[in-house]
C-alpha cells in the first residue's frame, strides 16, 4: 500500500511541476489563474488521497474527506473571485505581444 501512496505523490508532483511551467509560459493573466487553480485542486486532491491511504484511524480519514470536499468547493469559488476582480478593475483579457 505504501508504494501506491508513493506513486500518487509522484503524480501530484508531476502536476505541480507542469502546472508551474504553464503559469510561467502563459501570457494571459486569466489563463494563469486558471492554471494555478487547476494545479491547486488536482495536486491537493492527490495528496489528500495519498494521506487517506496511509492514515490508520477512521476518524482521520473522515477529516481528510471533509477537507477534500472543502477544497473542491472553495477552489473554484476563489478562482472566480480572483478573475472577476481582475476583470472589474480593467485588466485586458487579451494581452498584445510586443
Amino acid at each position: 500500500m505504501i508504494y501506491v501512496t508513493y506513486v500518487i505523490l509522484i503524480f501530484s508532483w508531476f502536476f505541480i511541476v507542469f502546472g508551474m511551467i504553464a503559469i510561467f509560459r502563459l501570457k494571459n493573466m486569466y489563463s494563469r489563474i486558471l492554471a494555478a487553480t487547476t494545479i491547486d485542486t488536482i495536486a491537493s486532491l492527490l495528496v489528500l488521497i495519498a494521506l487517506m491511504l496511509v492514515a490508520g484511524s477512521f476518524n482521520f480519514i473522515i477529516r481528510l474527506i471533509i477537507l477534500l470536499l472543502f477544497l473542491l468547493i472553495t477552489n473554484p469559488i476563489s478562482s472566480h473571485v480572483n478573475i472577476r476582480s481582475a476583470y472589474l478593475i480593467g485588466i485586458p483579457i487579451n494581452i498584445k505581444e510586443k
